[in-house]
Order: structure tokens, then C-alpha cells, then sequence
């Protein structure tokens, strides 16, 4: 006789859960949900200072939670296709729910509160997660060989306290999308080093200025003039200060609040200038066009090399906006030249002591193979100049040619990463023209129309020069003055860009 037969029960049904797949997923889930937990808490109460614990607590703890409860699923599924051919009826049946009865009223209240419970710290840790991968620690830090150039520079910039995503994707949910799905390739290219040294501007995807930069800085607003100040040292033995101090004319773009003209003539809102670029970079430009505010449509050729029709027909014409001149606002490598004046000027590096400025430009203008070799040999060269040219200077100031050697070493710290092949000359400045053709991309006196016209090729159109010259002559005018070179070249100035001798190193 059976055993049902005689009245026992029938052996329960197992649990599609009762299976090692589903087993382990339960652990990893349990597990992972538990980490997450007290990850979150410690982060809320005090805080990530290591970017690695936020990539941990937002991204991977959770996608292992993720997989534990696929496995769950997985495992349930795969055990019920098995029991469907080995054993037919031993698939369970769905529970039944009746809440009058007091265990199981209880158990749904208890997975009530675990699934809120579940969804509340999910909620926090979406909006964790969202806030970690749009934040400067995520984008400087997590790639931290990679990103180290941009993160230093940008912690030294006008920007450093805007956030990374406000210039790179701005408000609204479609560039956000769009950059988390190319930064799914970057992230890819990363692991399997597969990224380009140096890393390319992200000249052609990035968003229009008039979306980000605009919403604080709002060209309507801009007019009149600015004073700026640039002090330089010469490369002699006292390395003599030159002073060069002008009226930036600013301009604007709106009647309303000042005169129209100036720099930003170019962002006023009735005219349209549009450009087409032979380099990547757009530091060749040989067709312009402008839209004035009567609609009138003008276009200037470059002398030497125009374009056909066909092939300003197959180009496609940018609009020119903030960045094509404030191209470097963020992240900023500084010249040699200019790092060792503005150390000077400000007290770092004692100008008493000769020849500084013409050695710590040399020093650092220097092909190096790494950080360490390039800060070892600053400082064997800049300490065994003044030994042996100065010994007496050097024994007396010792402390001041220490101090110099650590402030250069700290100029190339910020501004050379050889790692990344990233130096000042990688990425050109297009604000001014003294390192790079900058302004006379355009205002080279050689970009003409059809009907006779040329691009303005004239300082005092940009600027007005107030002050210049050494310490104890100063030149000053209100009315402005004609530009000086600090070393006799005649005229040579006037015919020569700047940036085709200076370059950013020269001191001699």
C-alpha cells in the first residue's frame, strides 16, 4: 500500500529558489543590498575623501546587487524549465493570499516594508549615483593618470569653482544623455588603453556656448573698457621689468547699455560671423563671412590661399561664438615665459638673483622623459648655475635659489605632464597672439573681400597701450602710445605675428 494510501501527506512542494544558482544569488544580493546600505550612511554622515570609495559605493556595490537578483531570477527560471522534464508536477503553485489569516498578514506587512525600505534606498542611491558621475571628483579623479593635466589646470582656473558638467553638458536631459553615451566608449578606450596622448579638444561635439558659458556671462552686458596689466622680466642679469599696461576695449553687444563694438562686436547679437577652418584645430583660417545687422553678407578670402566654390560649398561654415577665442577658459597650460613673470612679479622667485628669468625659462622649456627626471634636473641646473657663476651669491642665498628651484619645479608641475604628451604648446590659447596667432587668425591684414575690403589689421582697434616701458622710464599717454619692443628689432614687429617668434620660451 502507498504511503498516501495509508494516510501520510504528500511531500511538499520544493521551491523554485531551491537551487544553488538562485542560492548564491540570494548571498551576493543580501550581501551587496548590506554594503550598499552602510556605504550610503557612512557617505551622507561623513563623507568620501577617496574617489575610488564613491565608484565602489555607487556603481559597483550596486551593479553586484543587480546581479544577485538576476541570478535569483535566473536560477528560478532555470530550475523550473528542469523540474518541467525531470519531475511534472513538483513546479509549485502561486501562493495564495489570504490576509485574514494572522502569519500571512504579517509576511505581507514585512514585504511591504522591506520593498519600501528597498525602493527609498534605491531612490537615494539613483540620485547618489546621477550626483557622483556628474561630479569634479568623478571627472578629475577616477581617471586619475588620464585626466591629471585637465583636473590640475582646472583647479588653477577662473572656473575651478564651476563644476565640470556645467561647461561640458549643460542643463536639460539631452546632452546629459549624450555624454553619458560617449562616455561609455571613453570609459572602454580606458581600460583597454586605447586613448589618444595627448587628449584632443573636443572641438566638433561640444555644446554651444550661448547654452553654457552664457548662462553667467551674457554678452548684452559687456561694454566699455578694461585695464590689464602685463609685466615682464627681460632675460638679462638684473632681469629688468618691462611694463606694458593697456585698455582692453571690451565693447558690447547691445545698444541699450553702452556703445557696440570692440572684442565683443564679434558676439553682438546683429551681426553673424561665420568661418570655415583648413585644420582641426582652426588655427588656419581662410574664408569668413559676415552678416551685418542690415543683412548685408560679406566675405573675406585669405590672400594667400583662398578657397574655391566647390570647396566652400563642400565645407560646413561655423557661427562663430565665445569659444573660438575664449577656447582655453578652464583648462590652461601657461608658457614658460609667462608662468616665470608671473612668479617673479609676485614674489615667488627673487628677482635679485641674475639671470633667473633666462634660466628657469631655459629649464623648463627642456624635453624631459618624465616628472621625475624633469624635477631632478631643474634642480641640478638652476643650483649648479649660481654655483659656479656666483659662489659667493650662492653660499649667502642659498635660501632664495632653493626657493626659486621649488617654484619652477611646482611651473612645470602644473603645466607639463609628459605622461599625456600635454605641455603649453599642445593646446593653442587663441585669447591674444602672443604665443599663438590667436586674434590674427583673422586680423592678418591679408583676408580681403571682393569689393576691396580687409579684415582690420590694427592694434589700437582691440586695445589702446597706456604705459610701457623699463621701471625708472615709463612711457604713459591716456591717448595711447605706439607699441615699443623691449629689444630693438626696428619694425620687424609690424610685419611678424608675435607668435612666430615668441612661442612661449623665448628669452633671448
Amino acid at each position: 500500500m502507498s504511503e498516501q494510501k495509508k494516510g501520510k501527506p504528500a511531500a511538499p512542494v520544493l521551491s523554485l529558489l531551491h537551487n544553488w544558482v538562485s542560492l548564491a544569488g540570494c548571498i551576493l544580493a543580501a550581501a551587496s543590498f548590506f554594503a550598499v546600505a552602510c556605504l550610503i550612511a557612512l557617505d551622507f554622515f561623513r563623507g568620501f575623501k577617496n574617489p575610488y570609495m564613491g565608484i565602489l559605493t555607487y556603481l559597483v556595490a550596486p551593479a553586484f546587487l543587480i546581479l544577485g537578483l538576476l541570478l535569483i531570477a535566473f536560477g528560478a527560471l532555470w530550475e523550473r524549465h528542469r523540474r518541467r522534464k525531470q519531475k511534472p508536477g513538483t513546479i509549485p503553485e502561486f501562493p495564495k493570499i489570504d490576509l485574514n489569516v494572522s502569519r500571512q498578514r504579517l509576511t505581507f506587512i514585512a514585504v511591504v516594508v522591506a520593498t519600501v525600505v528597498f525602493l527609498m534606498l534605491t531612490a537615494v542611491g539613483s540620485y547618489r549615483t546621477y550626483q557622483f558621475t556628474e561630479s569634479v571628483t568623478f571627472c578629475g579623479k577616477t581617471c586619475h593618470s588620464i585626466m591629471m593635466p585637465e583636473y590640475t589646470a582646472y583647479q588653477e582656473s577662473p572656473h575651478a569653482r564651476v563644476e565640470c558638467v556645467q561647461c561640458h553638458i549643460g542643463p536639460g536631459a539631452s546632452w546629459y544623455v549624450k555624454s553619458k553615451l560617449s562616455g561609455a566608449y571613453q570609459v572602454y578606450a580606458t581600460l583597454v588603453d586605447k586613448y589618444p596622448r595627448p587628449i584632443p579638444t573636443p572641438i566638433e561635439n561640444l555644446r554651444p556656448a550661448r547654452e553654457t558659458c552664457e548662462q553667467c556671462h551674457w554678452p548684452q552686458k559687456f561694454f566699455g573698457k578694461v585695464e590689464r596689466d602685463f609685466p615682464h622680466y627681460l632675460p638679462d642679469e638684473k632681469n629688468s621689468p618691462w611694463t606694458i599696461r593697456m585698455l582692453v576695449k571690451i565693447g558690447g553687444g547691445d545698444p541699450a547699455f553702452g556703445q557696440t563694438g570692440g572684442i565683443h562686436w564679434h558676439m553682438a547679437i546683429a551681426n553673424r560671423i561665420e568661418y570655415i577652418a583648413s585644420d582641426k584645430d582652426r588655427q588656419v583660417i581662410p574664408w569668413i563671412q559676415l552678416t551685418d545687422r542690415s543683412g548685408k553678407v560679406t566675405v573675406y578670402q585669405s590672400v594667400d590661399t583662398p578657397l574655391k566654390p566647390e570647396q566652400v560649398g563642400a565645407a560646413h561654415p561655423r557661427v562663430m561664438d565665445c569659444m573660438d577665442c575664449h577656447n582655453r577658459p578652464t583648462h590652461i597650460y601657461h608658457a614658460p615665459v609667462d608662468s616665470v613673470d608671473t612668479a617673479i612679479n609676485s614674489g615667488r622667485i627673487d628677482s635679485n638673483l641674475p639671470y633667473i628669468k633666462k634660466n628657469a625659462v631655459q629649464a623648463l622649456a627642456k624635453n624631459y622623459p618624465d616628472t621625475e627626471q624633469a624635477l631632478a634636473n631643474i634642480s641640478k641646473n638652476l643650483t649648479e648655475f649660481y654655483e659656479k657663476s656666483t659662489p659667493a651669491l650662492a653660499k649667502s642665498s642659498s635660501q632664495l635659489v632653493a626657493a626659486a628651484v621649488e617654484e619652477v619645479q611646482t611651473i612645470y608641475q602644473h603645466n607639463f605632464f609628459p605622461g599625456m604628451k600635454v605641455d603649453w604648446q599642445v593646446y593653442p590659447d587663441n585669447i591674444g597672439h602672443m604665443n599663438f596667432p590667436g586674434c590674427f587668425r583673422c586680423h592678418d591684414g591679408n583676408h580681403t573681400s571682393a569689393d576691396g575690403k580687409t579684415v582690420v589689421h590694427d592694434c589700437a582697434a582691440c586695445h589702446t597701450l597706456i604705459v610701457q616701458g623699463p621701471e625708472r622710464k615709463l612711457e604713459s599717454s591716456l591717448e595711447g602710445l605706439e607699441f615699443k619692443h623691449p629689444v630693438d628689432i626696428s619694425a620687424q614687429w609690424q610685419q611678424t605675428n608675435c607668435s612666430d617668434c615668441h612661442a612661449g620660451s623665448l628669452v633671448e
